[in-house]
């Protein structure tokens, strides 16, 4: 709960800088997002070429993939 009341107040100070400000912090933010799925991105593909390498992974067909995903 503390952390969704941390959030309000975090907007609460965004609406309260000048619109130039609230737009350079999105893009910021925007930016510090980007950075962050990129870097979850490269340990995910890091983990995969291990998995592969030490031979822990099996070969699937699309079809195999999209049913595990979607159970």
């Amino acid at each position: 709960m503390e952390g969704n009341a941390r959030f309000g107040e975090i907007l609460e100070e965004a609406d309260r800088l000048p619109l130039e400000d609230q737009e350079t912090l999105i893009e910021v933010l925007q930016k510090r997002t980007r950075d962050h799925r990129r870097t979850e991105l490269a340990r995910d593909i890091q983990e995969a070429q291990k998995e592969f390498e030490e031979g822990t992974c099996r070969p699937a067909t699309a079809d195999e993939l999209m049913r595990e995903i979607l159970s």
